[in-house]
């Protein structure tokens, strides 16, 4: 299992952020995938799954309304589009291949900050 994420970077109370997540080494359309975060001297929190498919959303009440997760299974790419971003936000985001984040990538970080 290899995930790649990228797009994080610095953003402002109410900006916006896409992040990205290339995945390789296992069948991508079959799983379900998933966003957690970790937010400095926090452990793990999640963020957001999606079907295999793409069919159907999960969101933490923290994000729901603000953050949409999709997919491209023929790019093997996972996203995460991050509007009405808030300072609570700041934290590394990872892509995971199961919603415990046991599987997940490198991370990409998120600071978010007038």
């Amino acid at each position: 299992v290899h995930l790649v994420e990228s797009g994080g970077g610095l953003a402002q109370p109410g900006g916006s952020l896409r992040l990205s997540c290339a995945a390789s080494g296992f069948t991508f359309s079959n799983y379900a995938m998933s966003w957690v975060r970790q937010a400095p001297g926090k452990g793990l929190e999640w963020v957001s799954t999606i079907s295999n498919r793409g069919g159907r959303t999960y969101y933490s009440d923290s994000v729901k309304g603000r953050f949409t997760i999709s997919r491209d299974n023929a790019k093997n790419t996972l996203y995460l589009q991050m509007n009405s971003l808030k300072s609570d936000d700041t934290a590394v985001y990872y892509c995971a291949k199961d919603s415990m984040g046991s599987e997940r990538g490198q991370g990409t970080q998120v600071t978010v900050s007038p």
